[in-house]
């Protein structure tokens, strides 16, 4: 799998090279087979899903952390951050600024229930720091939460458990929910056609070209050391999004970067094995302990968003399923699915990825801002 973050180890400290790459032999497949498996079964957060239960079962099996290679991390929170600034890329202007102030808000009400939830967590387990109770807490970016996690030194195996567990609760009810609220019921879709539509081989050729690629595999070269070079808070995320939105009013309009879904495939599975190759029993049993409180929060996330969305319907005079899918706590994949469905307005990705630029902006800043809400505590 390349340079492994811990093959200067010796065998006495961690897994030989040797054993690394027998284990990689054996994950690698195996995630991509069950990934496939939940994409045809129409699971959400296929990919992710799969890499994380099938690394996580190797290093609970074998008692040692799975080693991801540096550059499949890199090329992974890379290709995230470029997802995350694709609706900011095709959003007009007028668009994103009609939107701007009650996005603001909705980010103001769920930041905040996150980080007073977050708090309240880690006072209540010693061994849970601020940081990583806030970074489980927050709304929103299930994938690039456990990147900014270990990006600030949190646990980021509790943050991808419990930011994980939130997906699956929201993405589970979003179309329970909203079929109340569409004509016939709103659905996810169906699965691909055909087995090999899963890999999107046939967008080569039409959708993506050469040149398109380029300019993929630059902005995940250049990104994050540029973000480094601006000093941005969580550079690895901040900077390949930025450099992507400011390098889109240059590129000519041919030039798509949108990622192939191979792209995709390979970004979401890295995410999964960097959650996934990290647990051990210790943090399954932290976990576990904390699964009454994670779920009140949940489920008090969800009323908190149903009430901003009753407020945002009246706001900008929209329907409440617009409303609902807009303030959604998460699950932004299953979000956009549905909107197609029920023909949602451009409020709704609008709105998501204004408060997702939020919480990734207060996750960059939050030692900071953890370190002045404490002192004052005190």
């Amino acid at each position: 799998m390349g340079d492994f973050e811990s093959s200067k180890e010796s065998d006495s400290q961690g897994p030989s090279f040797k054993a690394v790459v027998l284990r990689w032999s054996i994950v690698a497949p195996l995630s991509v087979a069950l990934g496939w498996v939940f994409t045809m079964w129409g699971v959400p957060a296929s990919w992710i899903l799969a890499a994380i239960i099938v690394a996580g079962a190797c290093a609970l099996i074998t008692g040692e952390d799975l080693p991801l290679a540096k550059g499949v991390h890199v090329f992974g929170r890379s290709i995230i951050a470029i997802l995350a600034s694709l609706p900011l890329i095709y959003a007009s202007g007028s668009e994103l600024l009609h939107f701007l102030i009650p996005g603001l808000v909705i980010s103001f009400f769920t930041v905040a229930v996150g980080v007073v939830g977050g708090l309240l967590l880690s006072r209540s387990r010693p061994e849970i720091s601020p940081e990583t109770g806030v970074l489980s807490m927050l709304a929103g970016g299930a994938s690039v939460m456990p990147v900014l996690a270990r990006e600030l030194g949190a646990d980021f195996r509790y943050v991808a458990l419990s930011q994980y567990l939130r997906l699956l609760v929201v993405s589970m009810t979003l179309p329970l929910v909203t079929h109340f609220f569409v004509p016939g019921g709103a659905s996810l879709g169906e699965p691909p056609q055909h087995w090999l539509d899963v890999f999107g081989f046939s967008e080569f050729g039409s959708q993506t070209n050469i040149v398109s690629l380029l300019v993929i595999f630059g902005i995940v070269i250049v990104g994050e050391p540029l973000g480094r070079l601006l000093h941005l808070p969580a550079p690895a995320v901040l900077g390949p999004l930025l450099f992507s939105v400011v390098l889109s009013f240059f590129l000519p309009a041919g030039i798509n970067i949108d990622p192939p879904t191979i792209f995709k495939i390979m970004a979401f599975m890295s995410i999964g094995w960097m959650c996934g190759g990290g647990l051990n029993l210790r943090a399954l049993k932290l976990f576990s302990k904390q699964l009454p409180a994670t779920f009140v929060f949940i489920f008090a996330l969800l009323a908190v968003c149903a009430a901003a969305a009753g407020l945002l319907t009246f706001w900008l005079d929209i329907s409440f399923f617009e409303a609902y899918l807009a303030t959604s706590p998460g699950a932004l994949e299953t979000v956009l699915a549905l909107s197609s469905e029920g023909e949602a307005g451009p409020v709704v990705v609008t709105i998501q990825i204004i408060r997702l630029l939020a919480i990734l902006t207060i996750a960059g800043f939050l030692p900071a801002l953890l370190r002045r809400i404490l002192r004052r505590d005190k």
